[in-house]
C-alpha cells in the first residue's frame, strides 16, 4: 500500500459545546501541533460555547487522525475541508 506522502492546505473547524471537554482538545491540538499554521478561537458567552478555526496543513491520513479524535470528544463537532493542491514531502 502506498504511503500518502502528499501535503495540502487545509481548513478544521471545532464546535465546542461541553466547554468541560476544552482540556482534551488542547491536548489533541498539541499533539497535532505541528502542522497547525494558525488558529483562531472564538468563545460564545451567552452559552458556554466556542467555535475553533484551523489552518493546517498535512497529509490526508494526518488531518483525518486528527479530525477523527476530535470527532470522538463528546460535546464536539468537527469539519474540515481540504485543498487539492498538493505538495510532496522531502525525505
Amino acid at each position: 500500500m502506498p504511503v500518502d506522502t502528499d501535503i495540502r492546505m487545509g481548513f478544521v473547524g471545532i464546535v465546542v459545546e461541553k466547554k468541560d471537554e476544552i482540556a482534551e482538545v488542547n491536548r489533541l491540538l498539541s499533539h497535532f501541533s505541528d502542522m497547525i499554521r494558525g488558529r483562531i478561537g472564538i468563545p460564545n458567552q451567552a452559552d458556554n460555547s466556542a467555535v475553533i478555526g484551523l489552518i493546517v496543513e498535512g497529509t490526508n491520513a494526518r488531518v483525518g487522525a486528527l479530525t477523527g479524535k476530535l470527532g470522538n470528544i463528546p460535546g464536539i463537532t468537527v469539519k474540515s475541508a481540504l485543498t487539492a493542491k498538493k505538495t510532496s514531502i522531502k525525505k
